[in-house]
């Protein structure tokens, strides 16, 4: 499936199904709800930020999820 397709298929999901989606995801990572820096609010343009920078070196995610 392509990325194109994978964008068609998350779009045309419920905002529930999204949240379940997403979720299951980062319990698959071992990636926990709130697992942020503590005292730290994130906005949204802060985070898009962060995952672009993250797109740009796809070895460093392969690292990570290494782990």
């Amino acid at each position: 499936m392509n990325k194109e397709e994978r964008r068609k298929i998350f779009k045309s999901m419920t905002s529930e199904e999204r949240q379940k989606l997403i979720l299951k995801k980062m319990k698959d990572k071992g990636i926990k709800v709130g697992s942020g820096v503590p005292n730290k609010d994130y906005d949204s343009k802060e985070v898009n930020e962060l995952i672009s920078i993250a797109n740009c070196f796809p070895e460093l995610r392969d690292k990570l999820s290494n782990k």
